[in-house]
């Protein structure tokens, strides 16, 4: 019931999904109960499809994600990590209050053992192809260096599991290639990862290295990746208004 064009859009994305999922996998949605089965219905889509779970409460986009997480027990986000944390689900997405779902993996599911910050990730598609990812993209608006290379951990394991990548070069985003460019937060961390053995770091990257080879994972604070990663999706926007390319990008 949350991001842009809800319901619709991540309802209509269910449907999507559920061609490309195979047939052991059962989709859960929830939310107002006859707004989602007006888009089913909408969409030519057979609610049967689909377990759906009334929720009666909407954790707004501008609202505390603390506050608004403990007082709203009955809202989507709240309803759907407690249905994980009691294994009625084995995986929960939602395209709602960012600050909110951070506060339900940690108070509801908990962290790994050492992990100090969850973050969010996105996809980096490479001009050879393939993907690359950086992290964060908005969980964490503020990062000390002990973070950022945590992020280079998660980053760098998260590529040798779902990419296959033995080996992921892992680069920390700055102003310069140079060891000493950046601000303190970024030279700290540089000097943290140099010498690290949990990760391959091969150094400082640029915003022009997003999409080319040079680093497989581009390790930033969520304010910065934030920013990178929309003003990405305006150039798209931008770019295919002006010359519509017609492209569908299959993950």
């Amino acid at each position: 019931m949350g991001g842009d064009y809800a319901p619709d859009a991540p309802v209509s994305g269910a449907i999507l999904a559920l061609k490309e999922l195979p047939e052991s996998v059962r989709l859960v949605l929830i939310g107002d109960k006859d707004q989602i089965l007006s888009v089913i219905q909408k969409r030519g889509a057979n609610p049967a499809d689909f377990d759906i779970v009334h929720a009666t409460e909407i954790i707004g986009m501008g609202e505390h994600p603390t506050k608004a997480y403990s007082k709203k027990p009955n809202s989507t986000i709240f309803i759907g990590f407690q249905m994980l944390k009691e294994g009625t689900l084995d995986a929960f997405a939602s395209s709602g209050n960012t600050g909110a779902m951070l506060v339900g993996c940690m108070f509801t599911i908990k962290t790994i053992q050492g992990v100090i910050r969850p973050c969010i990730t996105s996809l980096l598609p490479k001009f050879k192809g393939g993907f690359g990812i950086v992290l964060d993209v908005g969980t964490n608006a503020d990062c000390k260096p002990d973070v950022l290379y945590q992020f280079g951990v998660l980053g760098s394991l998260y590529v040798k599991n779902v990419y296959g990548n033995p080996n992921p070069k892992v680069g920390l985003l700055n102003i310069g290639e140079e060891e000493e460019k950046g601000n303190l937060v970024s030279q700290a961390a540089h000097s943290l990862m140099k010498d690290s053995k949990d990760f391959n770091f091969i150094g400082n990257v640029e915003g022009r290295d997003f999409f080319n080879d040079k680093a497989d994972v581009i390790v930033c604070d969520g304010f910065t990746g934030n920013v990178v990663l929309k003003e990405a999706e305006s150039f798209y926007y931008f770019f295919n208004s002006k010359y519509p390319l017609n492209i569908t990008f299959n993950h």
